[in-house]
């Protein structure tokens, strides 16, 4: 691949990962704006929350995080296996992030705590608000980590197949940059709503 060809993709990439950054952080200052105006009923919503399920996801993304550029420094050095064993190790870190949202969700709507609950919509109107966008937020964050798992699984593949090479690894390097950024995003997602004060 011509180095004219890599800058494009690379640019295309990086204007992607805007859009997604613009997408999330218009999120971002809606959450604000309704924190402003409820902070007490969010930082009661909050309370609902578990802390511990919030922060070994933030440790299993931030672990994958390393073990994504790490596949990539492996292609690199021309490990191919280990390459592969890296990103089977983000990918299955990914389904873990995942199971556990599963079931803190599945906790949440057994609770009775889910949208247009009776829980809900007779309680306080900033804790409606704060599960909405609780459920926005990161039920839009969970879709982005399945497209994420299915890209560094297609990574793998191309890597065992040969189709990603030293020389040739922009596609992972792509990938890792959106992993990165669905990672970045669940860093200011666990304390806004994991951390409410």
């Amino acid at each position: 691949m011509q180095m004219k060809d890599k800058f494009g993709i690379k640019l295309g990439m990086w204007l992607f990962l805007y859009t997604e950054i613009m997408l999330f952080g218009a999120l971002f200052l809606l959450y604000a704006a309704y924190y402003k105006k409820y902070t007490a009923n969010f930082a009661e919503s909050a309370q609902e929350l578990n802390l511990v399920f919030g922060t070994v996801n933030t440790v299993i993304l931030i672990t994958s995080s390393f073990t994504v550029a790490a596949s990539i420094t492996a292609i690199h050095n021309k490990a191919r296996k280990l390459a592969i064993a890296l990103l089977a190790t983000s990918s299955t870190l990914g389904i873990i992030f995942l199971i556990n949202k599963y079931f803190e969700w599945s906790h949440k709507i057994h609770a009775g705590i889910y949208l247009n609950s009776d829980i809900l919509t007779n309680g306080p109107f900033g804790s409606n608000i704060f599960f909405s966008l609780y459920y926005l937020i990161t039920g839009l964050h969970g879709l982005h980590v399945f497209i994420g798992i299915m890209l560094l699984i297609v990574c793998g593949i191309m890597v065992a197949q040969k189709r990603i090479v030293p020389g040739n690894y922009v596609f992972l390097e792509n990938v890792g940059l959106y992993w990165h950024l669905v990672d970045l995003i669940w860093i200011f997602v666990f304390p806004l709503f994991y951390l409410v004060i």
